[in-house]
């Protein structure tokens, strides 16, 4: 298929489909884990997910580093016709993945008593996030493989099968969650096993793309290694940086929480970042979905083409937001019951936390997937202004400042407050791109 002349429209909404299937179903594994094991051992088995959920924001988001930062200079070298540089990139991006998997998995594996307790373990919710992590040991490497692969199967022409595999390894884990946590009565633990055998999963159905003929993949040693190496993580940083962002405003959250509200406020906060990772995941199935259409089309030139496909994303980042938005004022308790087997006092507490959180999902999906437009239209300065403003500046100096000026509940706007600020700034960003874009077409 060739981005630079297939109907925009039709291609767009094929993408969309299969990235938000990806993301969506991805989403699955700290999602059902968090319900399963809710349900299982209460709150203290719900808050303990939360305090790991940093990890996988760190493990994702070194696989998007180079898999973001790699495929779209993949399908620009593409949308040049230079077929020699776009697996150059490839190649750089495969060894950049690997170097920072063995990292990830020494870590994890050696130092896992400590990221813990940094990121809000105190001696409860300690024990079981580390039985939790215990099987998640073995497929460290699988995780941020998985994100990679994913992201250079979308520009190679091959979305379905980036979906299909995610879909194996996330029914896996539905089943798998259900079979090892209440079955075999695993609890905590079997959640994590569930989990790392549904990478595995999904890790061996994205192999199959090297044997079809839609494969154009090749591991051809790259001339300026070093320089491609730094294009990939430049241009890979923002997108990179959207989930590690989320893992440290997670951490501030946890022990701003602790410290101000306690373990009933945390365990409703662990629900609401799994609903965030929904949300994310759908505003980066929107941002998956046009990045390979504006890489290749920036590369060609062709402008009338990335507006286009500009107009499509926007289409539908308003309406994830408004559905999004809808669902947690409506159903704030729902959510709970999901998640959760709570006590009175969690459901007495959780409509407000819900609602006053929940306002920054109207915004979240249009300021994540400006970050993979300024990314595509090689405009990395502006996504990292987003990605850092709204990942720990605005955000983190609000997590502190809230509290301390209007009470401890006021913790629960930052977020709104802060997509707020982020939106305004984007929509002039992407309004001077486009004029941008209509002075070159001059």
């Amino acid at each position: 298929m060739n981005l630079s002349q297939t109907d925009i429209k039709t291609t767009y909404f094929r993408y969309l489909g299969a990235a938000f299937g990806s993301a969506l179903i991805g989403a699955i594994y700290s999602i059902v884990d968090m319900a399963m094991v809710g349900q299982y051992q209460g709150p203290n088995g719900t808050a303990a997910l939360a305090v790991v959920a940093p990890v996988w924001n760190i493990v994702y988001s070194l696989g998007l580093l180079t898999g973001i930062g790699g495929s779209v200079l993949f399908s620009t070298a593409s949308g040049q016709g230079d077929i020699r540089k776009k697996n150059e990139y490839f190649t750089t991006a495969l060894l950049g993945t690997l170097f920072l998997a063995m990292a990830s998995w020494f870590a994890v594996i050696f130092l896992d008593t400590r990221m813990l307790r940094l990121f809000g373990a105190e001696a409860t919710l300690l024990p079981y996030a580390k039985q939790y992590l215990r099987p998640i040991k073995f497929a460290v490497p699988l995780f941020l493989f998985n994100q990679m692969l994913s992201a250079f199967l979308r520009n190679d022409d091959n979305p379905s099968l980036a979906t299909a595999a995610v879909l194996a390894g996330g029914i896996f884990n539905i089943f798998g969650d259900y079979l090892f946590v209440f079955t075999f009565r695993l609890g905590i633990f079997g959640a994590g096993l569930a989990t790392a055998i549904g990478a595995a999963i999904t890790f061996l159905v994205m192999l199959i793309h090297f044997f079809s003929k839609k494969n154009t993949l090749r591991v051809v040693w790259p001339v300026g290694f070093l320089d491609k190496t730094k294009r990939i993580l430049v241009t890979g940083f923002s997108t990179f940086f959207i989930d590690v962002a989320m893992g440290i405003l997670t951490v501030l959250f946890n022990r701003q929480i602790i410290g101000y509200l306690g373990i009933d406020a945390l365990a409703v906060y662990g629900v609401i970042v799994n609903i965030s990772t929904i949300v994310q995941c759908c505003a980066y199935s929107v941002g998956q979905a046009a990045q390979p259409i504006l890489s290749v089309n920036f590369g060609a030139k062709q402008w009338d083409r990335i507006k286009e496909t500009l107009k499509y994303s926007l289409y539908s980042s308003f309406f994830f937001g408004t559905a999004w938005l809808f669902l947690v004022v409506a159903f704030p308790n729902g959510f709970i019951s999901v998640f959760m087997t709570p006590t009175d006092g969690i459901y007495r507490i959780a409509p407000f936390i819900m609602r006053c959180y929940g306002i920054s999902f109207l915004l979240l999906p249009f300021n994540v997937f400006s970050t993979y437009y300024f990314q595509a239209i090689m405009k990395p300065g502006a996504a990292f202004f987003v990605s850092v403003s709204r990942g720990l500046v605005l955000s983190g100096s609000l997590i502190y400042l809230l509290p301390v000026c209007f009470g401890p509940n006021a913790i629960w706007f930052t977020m709104p407050i802060t997509e707020l600020i982020v939106a305004t700034a984007v929509t002039y960003l992407m309004r001077k791109s486009l004029q941008g874009f209509s002075g070159a077409h001059a």
